[in-house]
């Protein structure tokens, strides 16, 4: 029974194009490859790379001169690089950063089959050849995983603990997940993306239609529920399997994540985030607590009013003129307004201290909702439907 349904499983996760949407050609002196039935970009480097399961893969590499970051795209099940090369022109454009692509074993023209363990040789011969050939440093790395591609993605990003980001596109739970709503991983089952997203360390993006009839939604939100480090999903609604590049929102929300990583080498979400930003609002508080000494200050015309006393008692001694004690009386009224006066001050500058403590406490800490381009007229993060446990 495992077999059969691990079979089926496989059967699933793999649909590569019949025939393939290109071909390799290598140019006459130099050697490098071309590939036909695309429109060539000047900007862009066709490989063949070695896997250490023995397949020669595919790959391209799209530079961008503005780029900081480079993106390791993993593509869906039923796409090879033909069909995804000008995408990734254009996400390479849009977004500013280099952008590596490959055909999984089998896929494209691409040497021998496509399988689990294939596509985990895949991405890592992908990967070595952005450290070694172009000299990417893994903390300058974002993984991007597109459906079937959420597998290879998480299986290396678990095992990169300085990489800057992860984006999951359509992801799966897990093979099985995806035709029998199981509610434990088996043995027999492949991309077990739910056992591995807990283990990322770095910052998680997750992109899904809730319209997704491949696919379903519920898979994205367990996964982005179990990240360890969040980033406000995007759940495009009415949102398929394979259409999601077509929605405005989505190079807007990707722009935005990857300018927010750029920026950060470890974004931090929840509390982690809100512990670092509150550093400011603290010290903002401190400040005040200074304007708040400064009130003691104005105590001291409390001190001067004693002296006032004492003049009054002395002019009692003396037992001096009517006239003269109304003076004085006069000149105890000018005291007492004096005090009066003395003792609202401090006590308006504390209700100001403390309207601005409020006024504080009520604005929460910058937490995870400040990255979410309210703005732009999409529902992000909202999340109505039950959740699978």
């Amino acid at each position: 029974m495992g077999a059969v349904t691990s079979s089926m499983a496989a059967k699933f996760a793999f649909f590569p194009p019949t025939p393939p949407s290109y071909r390799l050609t290598a140019e006459e002196g130099t050697g490098n490859l071309r590939m036909t039935d695309v429109v060539e970009k000047e900007n862009a480097d066709v490989l063949k790379l070695c896997t250490k399961r023995g397949n020669e893969i595919v790959a391209v590499f799209v530079r961008n001169p503005m780029a900081s970051l480079t993106v390791l795209y993993s593509h869906g099940n039923a796409a090879d690089l033909g069909q995804m090369y000008e995408l990734f022109s254009e996400l390479s454009a849009h977004l500013r950063v280099n952008l590596m692509g490959y055909d999984y074993s089998g896929y494209g023209q691409s040497t021998g089959k496509p399988s689990e363990h294939n596509t985990y040789a895949d991405i890592e011969a992908a990967y070595s050849c952005l450290v070694e050939k172009y000299a990417v440093k893994e903390e300058d790395v974002i993984l991007y995983g597109q459906s079937v591609g959420s597998g290879p993605t998480l299986d290396l990003a678990i095992r990169l603990p300085k990489l800057r980001a992860v984006v999951l596109h359509s992801p799966i739970m897990s093979g099985l997940r995806v035709m029998y709503p199981v509610k434990r991983t088996y043995w027999f089952d492949i991309y077990k993306n739910i056992d591995k997203i807990p283990l990322v360390n770095s910052p998680v993006l997750v992109i899904h239609g809730t319209a997704d009839d491949v696919v379903n939604w519920a898979h994205g939100k367990k996964l982005w529920e179990l990240c360890k480090e969040k980033y406000e999903p995007l759940w495009i609604k009415g949102g398929n399997h394979c259409d999601l590049e077509l929605y405005p929102e989505y190079i807007k929300h990707l722009k935005i994540f990857i300018s927010v990583v750029e920026k950060s080498a470890h974004l931090r979400s929840g509390n982690g985030q809100n512990s670092e930003r509150s550093d400011h609002p603290r010290s903002s508080t401190d400040c005040r607590e200074k304007s708040r000494l400064s009130t003691d200050y104005r105590e001291m015309p409390r001190a001067s009013t004693d002296h006032r006393e004492k003049a009054r008692r002395s002019v009692d001694r003396q037992e001096k003129s009517r006239a003269s004690i109304n003076m004085r009386e006069k000149s105890r009224k000018s005291v007492d307004c004096q005090l009066n006066n003395s003792i609202e001050r401090p006590e308006k500058a504390r209700n100001s201290v403390d309207r601005l403590g409020d006024m504080m406490r009520s604005v929460g800490l910058c937490n995870i909702d400040c990255f979410r381009p309210t703005a732009m007229g999409y529902e992000v993060g909202k999340i109505d439907e039950e959740e699978i446990r």
